[in-house]
């Protein structure tokens, strides 16, 4: 699939905030519902999601900062979470609203969740799919042996190149590989999906820019912090067959957030609306309407 064939029904823009020109993909018009996607994805992921909401909503799908077609500064630093919050908050701002639906996935859950604490009231709803809560995270990083095996590849990351070289190898047959043999729906994922993700894996800069989100935030994974409970209206949304994230990092989720509606979606793996994205549409479509 060429790069001007992907989402040839929705518009491309491009907004610049925070000092980085981010690329993303809209469609709809009304209320601003905005999507985050996670490693090693881009808008992409939300194709199945896009043009269901669209019917209610302003839907932007956000390539963050270093991938795809986004800005890819070249300093580590300019991953740390606080300029991902700042990203956020300036697309927000600069497509005129002042609250939105933020719809996150993975990595895009993590400063999802992390926007949640710093800007509640930018929020009018928060729906993540696939990433603990951030005191979850932590405490399993630092308690949970099972978890911690799980999260090798965290510090794998940390290693200058190797990981770069590694994803590159053999005409980036680890990325495709994350989706195609890591997926429970086999059928998830065409040829043209994977090479849609190859592709934009490849693109000058990328590859580096997207590991620098885990080597710019490790002391961020690691550090203890006193959350308060979160007031924002949220949906957990969880494939039980993910690879990289115990179902048990969703235990005790209601300690830390008020107002919490947690599914765990079987046979579906972390890949969750993309495997099953009937289902995923329809729970967010009836915490929508709650």
């Amino acid at each position: 699939m060429a790069d001007n064939e992907l989402g040839s029904a929705f518009q491309h823009d491009y907004i610049t905030t925070n000092q980085v020109r981010l690329h993303y993909v809209t469609q709809g018009e009304g209320p601003l519902m905005l999507m985050l996607h996670g490693f090693p994805e881009f808008w992409y992921s939300w194709q199945h999601q896009i043009p269901v909401f669209a019917q209610d909503y302003k839907v932007v799908a956000l390539d963050m900062r270093g991938y795809n077609d986004s800005e890819k500064p070249q300093d580590v630093s300019a991953y740390r979470m606080a300029e991902l919050i700042k990203d956020v908050q300036g697309v927000i701002q600069g497509l005129g609203y002042d609250q939105c639906i933020l719809v996150a996935h993975d990595w895009g859950g993590a400063i999802a969740w992390q926007f949640a604490y710093a800007h509640p009231e930018m929020l009018h709803k928060l729906i993540i799919m696939n990433l603990p809560h951030p005191a979850k995270f932590q405490e399993a990083l630092i308690s949970n042996p099972r978890q911690m095996l799980r999260s090798w590849y965290i510090g794998f990351f940390q290693v200058p190149m190797l990981p770069e070289l590694m994803f590159q190898a053999n005409d980036y047959r680890a990325i495709s590989s994350m989706f195609s043999e890591r997926a429970t729906n086999k059928n998830a994922f065409s040829p043209a999906d994977l090479e849609a993700y190859k592709n934009a894996v490849a693109k000058r800069g990328a590859l580096t820019a997207m590991i620098n989100y885990y080597r710019s935030n490790l002391d961020m994974l690691l550090k203890p912090k006193d959350w308060g409970v979160l007031d924002v209206p949220t949906l957990l949304l969880w494939g039980e067959d993910d690879f990289a994230l115990g179902k048990e990092l969703t235990y005790g989720t209601q300690d830390y957030v008020r107002d919490l509606e947690l599914h765990y979606l079987s046979e579906c793996s972390h890949w969750i609306q993309q495997e099953q994205p009937e289902l995923v549409n329809q729970y967010m479509r009836t915490f929508l309407m709650s």
